[in-house]
C-alpha cells in the first residue's frame, strides 16, 4: 500500500471557522492530515510571530480522530508549534481556506500566506487558498479543486522557496483553474473615527479596494472572468539580483568615497 502524503493545516480565520473544515474534508480520504490553527482569528497578521506573550497549545477534538491542537498565536506561530508537536516535517502545509480574497497586493498582509510561507522557510511546500466571497462563501464548490490542487503539487514538486497562492473566484459555477500573475489591486485604509464612551477617539481602519490596471493573466483579472487562480510566488530568494549585479559597485564607491572624505 503506498504511504499517505503528510500534510499539516493551518489558517488564519481560526480553528473553529468553517473553510479549514472544508479542507480538511476535501483531503481527509488522500493523506495523513494534521491539525494546527488559531485560537482566535489572525487575518491580517501576515507571517508575523508571537514574541510578548506566552504561547498557548491545546488538543481540539477533530472528526475521524485528527489530530488537531489550537494555538494562542499567528499561522506562523502554528507552523512553529507544529514541527515541534508532530516532531517530524509534514510533505505539505495547505492554509485555509480563508474567507475572503488574497488576490492582488493583500497576499503581503494574509495570515493564510504567512503560515505557508514559514513552511517553506523550512524547506516544506506549501499551498494557501482563499475565496473571494467574503460575505457568504460557498467552500462546498471548492473541494474537488483543492483536492486536485493539492495532488498537482505532490506530483509536480515547486521549485525550492516557491508556495502556491489558489484564489478561488466569487461565482455559482468555477470555470477553471489557472496559473496566473499575482495581480496589483489592494485594500487600501479608510479610517473611520469613532467615539470611545469616555470620550476620547479612536480609528476603525476598515479599507476600500483600490483598482490598477491589471494584466490580463493576474490573478485580479482572471478571478473576474470565474476562474480560479494559483499563483507561483517566490519567498526562498528575496535579493533584488538586477539592482545588486548593476550597482554593488558604485554603491561601494560611494560610500568608500565619502569615508575618505
Amino acid at each position: 500500500m503506498t504511504q499517505k502524503p503528510r500534510i499539516l493545516i493551518t489558517n488564519d480565520d481560526g480553528i473553529t471557522a468553517p473553510g479549514i473544515k472544508h479542507l480538511w474534508a476535501a483531503l481527509h480520504d488522500f493523506a495523513d492530515l494534521s491539525i494546527v490553527a488559531p485560537a482566535q482569528e489572525q487575518s491580517g497578521v501576515g507571517a508575523g510571530l508571537t514574541l510578548r506573550n506566552p504561547l498557548h497549545v491545546d488538543p481540539v477534538g477533530w472528526e475521524k480522530g485528527t489530530p488537531a491542537w489550537k494555538v494562542s498565536g499567528t499561522p506562523a506561530d502554528c507552523i512553529r508549534m507544529g514541527f515541534s508537536i508532530l516532531n517530524a516535517k509534514p510533505d505539505l502545509i495547505v492554509s485555509g481556506i480563508n474567507r475572503g480574497s488574497n488576490s492582488g497586493r493583500n497576499v503581503l498582509y494574509s495570515g493564510t500566506v504567512g503560515g505557508v510561507i514559514d513552511g517553506i522557510l523550512r524547506g516544506v511546500p506549501g499551498v494557501a487558498f482563499s475565496c473571494s466571497d467574503f460575505e457568504n462563501p460557498d467552500f462546498g464548490i471548492t473541494q474537488e479543486h483543492v483536492l486536485q490542487i493539492v495532488k498537482y503539487v505532490l506530483e509536480f514538486p515547486l521549485p525550492k522557496g516557491t508556495l502556491l497562492n489558489v484564489n478561488f473566484p466569487k461565482t455559482e459555477t468555477i470555470k477553471g483553474v489557472r496559473l496566473a500573475r499575482q495581480g496589483m489591486g489592494y485594500w487600501m485604509e479608510s479610517p473611520e473615527e469613532r467615539l470611545h464612551p469616555e470620550g476620547n477617539s479612536y480609528y476603525w481602519l476598515g479599507g476600500i479596494w483600490k483598482d490598477h490596471d491589471e494584466h490580463e493573466e493576474s490573478d485580479v483579472a482572471l478571478l473576474n472572468e470565474g476562474y480560479a487562480t494559483a499563483v507561483p510566488i517566490h519567498v526562498g530568494e528575496m535579493t533584488d539580483h538586477a539592482i545588486f549585479k548593476d550597482r554593488k559597485e558604485d554603491f561601494a564607491q560611494f560610500f568608500d568615497n565619502r569615508v575618505r572624505s
